[in-house]
């Protein structure tokens, strides 16, 4: 699988949107095929919740939803190779007082550099999905702008 993941970065580099999401059930190794997909190229992964929340818990809690988006572009910055980014544990991004849509954020930092990102949700029909509905993190996406890479 990972012969096909580093082909497929390889694949994505004249794309307008470079956004690859490992998708896959619980424990399906998503983490572990972005670790590998790390030692292969030299790259290292960006842990979004602790990296970022770090960050976040320095700044008073009614200026957080306003600087989010460039501090972690900031750390992005610090984490890409060679135009390559590879981010995990985004669930933090989800929280709603920061108010962003994480999939549109990954997407924009997928048009400068290759973004291989793990999704915490589901793929269903076409329709990528975090919580379930009514849940107070749900959201809910369709597939414009990204290369899904499904992990059984």
């Amino acid at each position: 699988m990972i012969d096909k993941l580093d082909r497929l970065v390889d694949d994505i580099s004249g794309l307008n949107s470079k956004l690859v999401l490992l998708i896959g059930p619980p424990r399906s190794g998503k983490t572990s095929l972005l670790g590998q997909l790390s030692a292969r190229r030299q790259t290292p992964v960006l842990n979004v919740g602790p990296v970022l929340g770090r960050e976040l818990i320095t700044l008073p809690d009614m200026r957080r939803h306003l600087q989010v988006a460039e501090l972690l572009k900031l750390i992005a910055d610090g984490y890409a190779n060679y135009e390559l980014l590879l981010v995990d544990n985004i669930e933090l991004l989800f929280d709603r007082t920061l108010k962003l849509s994480p999939l549109d954020l990954l997407r924009r930092h997928a048009q400068a550099r290759r973004v291989i990102a793990v999704w915490p949700g589901e793929l269903r029909e076409d329709r990528l999905s975090y919580a379930t509905t009514g849940h107070p993190e749900h959201q809910d996406y369709g597939l414009d702008g990204v290369v899904p890479f499904k992990i059984h």
